[in-house]
């Protein structure tokens, strides 16, 4: 366990100008998070002139990066086009030069998930053991908890091993994170039985009992897509493009249930009455829904700690992107989850190197 010293400050690098809506969304939430954490110092990195309202902020400092990766840009003019993109320069300053410290503790990006991975990974690197990143977060569940759930968009293409990768990193995160030592595993699939789904999918329950057989962690068994929201385990385990469509997904589906209550209480003048009567359990029951909450994903296997927010989010989202990674950095949660992964990877048999020969940029996922 690590300890944190409250008497030093955390310092973000964001990337001002990546998602959506750049600096519209990324400086008033940066402001709002600013005012709610008097330990926090920002370096704001982009363009000088689309940031100049940031300039005189308190606990500011303004990074000048000269170009942007836009959300529809492929990996490659990422990483070797655009060498002093706000998302590159960002993400730079988590890296150690010239034996002075890093300057950032964490990052956080809103920009393309593809680029934001490879980029990362090239320039951070990956733990040893681990050949491909994931990114996990977390979503509500009925028993009022939350489902840890990885990949939710970096890889599309995943072999059985990487799948087991994944679920020893997000192990780890929940482990450190929310303090339960042997938390539970589900492998996503279209079923329970052992055999359906994919090849893929099959050969990796193989490896996870054979991981769970060993102590390495808790196997639970195959899930379906509604356990996820039931809370059957505490980590869900898929393949990127599974996940970022399961993410995708219920978030439409919650915007369209508050939608419809809307609409439907507006109907007429007595629903209107009903709605005034119901607007505290409305209130409760939209905030429990509100996907907006939970912005923020954690990039597991770098040797560096990066956050993605939602490409589309808003300020108040953005914020909550903000708000993780602060708490991420303030609890040490590189250092913890990491111990714990070479931990782990240590006593696992050699299966789980997975394609040890895969070192390039993976195919990433560029909808998030």
């Amino acid at each position: 366990m690590h300890s944190y010293d409250s008497s030093q400050p955390v310092r973000l690098s964001v990337d001002c100008m990546g998602g959506d809506h750049g600096p519209s969304v990324t400086l008033p939430a940066c402001r709002a998070f600013l005012a709610a954490h008097p330990q926090a110092e920002l370096l704001l990195v982009g363009r000088p002139e689309a940031l100049a309202d940031a300039a005189a902020w308190p606990r500011c400092t303004i990074v000048a990066a000269s170009e942007v990766v836009t959300m529809d840009d492929p990996v490659e003019v990422a990483l070797r086009r655009k060498k002093d993109s706000s998302m590159r320069v960002a993400i730079q300053q988590l890296k150690a030069t010239d034996g002075a410290p890093a300057a950032a503790q964490v990052c956080v990006s809103a920009g393309n998930t593809g680029a934001l991975m490879a980029v990362a990974r090239y320039l951070l690197k990956t733990l040893d053991g681990i050949d491909r990143p994931a990114i996990a977060t977390v979503m509500p569940n009925q028993t009022g908890r939350y489902t840890t759930v990885l990949d939710l968009g970096a890889n599309v293409d995943c072999t059985a091993e990487h799948l087991l990768q994944f679920a020893l990193m997000g192990s780890a995160l929940v482990a450190a994170v929310e303090g339960r030592e042997e938390p539970s595993v589900g492998l996503l699939n279209i079923g329970e039985e052992v055999i359906k789904g994919s090849e893929t999918i099959k050969r990796a329950g193989e490896l996870l009992r054979d991981a769970g057989a060993a102590g390495l962690l808790n196997f639970h068994g195959n899930v379906e897509g509604n356990d996820i929201f039931k809370g059957t385990t505490d980590l869900v385990v898929c393949d990127g493009f599974v996940g970022n469509v399961a993410l995708k997904t219920s978030e439409g589906l919650a915007t369209m249930i508050s939608t419809m209550l809307r609409e439907e209480f507006g109907r007429s003048p007595l629903s209107k009455a009903a709605a005034l009567l119901a607007l505290p359990v409305l209130k409760r029951f939209k905030h429990r829904l509100d996907h907006r909450r939970f912005n923020g994903a954690a990039l597991l296997g770098l040797r560096g700690l990066v956050f993605k927010s939602h490409g589309s989010a808003d300020a108040f989202a953005f914020e909550q992107a903000l708000n993780r990674a602060y708490d991420a950095a303030r609890n040490r949660l590189l250092d913890r989850v990491h111990d714990r992964i070479i931990a782990t990877l240590q006593a696992t048999p050699a299966q789980v190197d997975g394609d040890a020969g895969d070192k390039g940029p993976q195919t990433a996922s560029q909808a998030a």
